[in-house]
């Protein structure tokens, strides 16, 4: 069951006009909090950031399905979070409980700095560059002009250390 300031975040987001996918990061956000205070664990980043979608899934959070390249019984786990979002319920003492001693086993490395680094990197390496570009471009027209510019001078910085 997600904690209430996440799910007050989650509808301010919402409600902002923001995307499902920004509400959703809140649910993310709280499950890597989850397991930096060694609540339970995970067995990897996206395993981490998996269990908070399907968090967001089940609080009403109307995600899109899975892209291509996932399996039949993700989409499925996804559709069925999504049908269960839309009518809640108390979650089963049983089966949560049975899912909380399963991720207690599990290592805390997931959450890391460097896990979720490597999990973005290669996210991002999946990308075409097309898509890359596109949101890139997307970013330069959310952003204000002070966060444009503050874009840049870490950019300039960046390239100023790998050169």
């Amino acid at each position: 069951m997600p904690e209430k300031s996440t799910l007050k975040r989650a509808r301010r987001d919402l409600k902002k006009g923001r995307s499902a996918s920004t509400a959703a990061g809140e649910f993310v956000r709280e499950e890597m909090h989850h397991i930096r205070e060694g609540k339970h664990g995970a067995r990897s980043a996206k395993q981490a950031i998996a269990i908070g979608l399907s968090k967001a899934r089940r609080a009403g959070v109307s995600l899109k399905a899975p892209g291509k390249g996932t399996s039949a019984a993700t989409k499925r786990a996804a559709a069925r979070d999504n049908k269960r979002g839309k009518h809640p319920h108390a979650p089963s003492k049983t089966r949560s409980r049975a899912m909380t001693k399963a991720l207690r086993k599990e290592p805390h490395r997931a959450a890391s700095h460097r896990a979720l680094a490597a999990h973005a990197t290669s996210a991002a390496a999946k990308r075409t560059h097309k898509a890359r570009v596109a949101s890139a471009r997307k970013a330069v027209r959310t952003k204000g002009p002070a966060a444009r510019s503050a874009a840049a001078r870490k950019a300039a910085r960046t390239r100023a250390k790998s050169a």
